[in-house]
């Protein structure tokens, strides 16, 4: 794995698959509403992204943008959730967290912060911009 790849580990890509096949209803939520298909300001994500030894809920290799939903499967998981945010930010990667009710309850404000959060990114990495540009054809 190299910074290249964004740490990307092979090992897990059969795992990273089958959880992309039992998605909880605030993953589907996140997807279908928010970021499939380049829909939200223009950037890739993907779902269930093997990352080092962990596997992001959400990621964005041009934002090095992490999206983690919190709910049930987290109970009790506090300390390994802290360890695995703090490994990713050591890579550069940014975490953000959210709980699944607030996916689920308040998808707007889930939204808006994600709004937030790359408007800022892109104002202090400019060239983002550019290479975004330079891949979306539309004018």
């Amino acid at each position: 794995m190299t910074e290249k790849f964004y740490y990307y580990n092979r090992e897990l890509k059969d795992f990273a698959r089958d959880l992309r096949k039992n998605s909880t209803l605030s993953e589907k939520v996140m997807w279908n509403q928010i970021l499939k298909a380049k829909k939200f300001k223009g950037y890739h994500f993907f779902r269930q992204r093997p990352i080092d030894n962990y596997i992001a809920d959400f990621f964005c290799k041009e934002l090095k943008l992490i999206i983690e939903l919190d709910g049930v499967t987290h109970i009790g998981k506090e300390k390994k959730d802290i360890k695995k945010q703090n490994e990713l930010e050591k890579r550069g990667f940014t975490v953000l967290r959210f709980e699944d009710k607030e996916v689920l309850e308040e998808l707007y404000v889930v939204k808006k912060k994600l709004e937030t959060w790359i408007d800022e990114y892109e104002k202090k990495n400019p060239e983002i911009l550019l290479l975004k540009r330079k891949d979306d054809p539309s004018p």
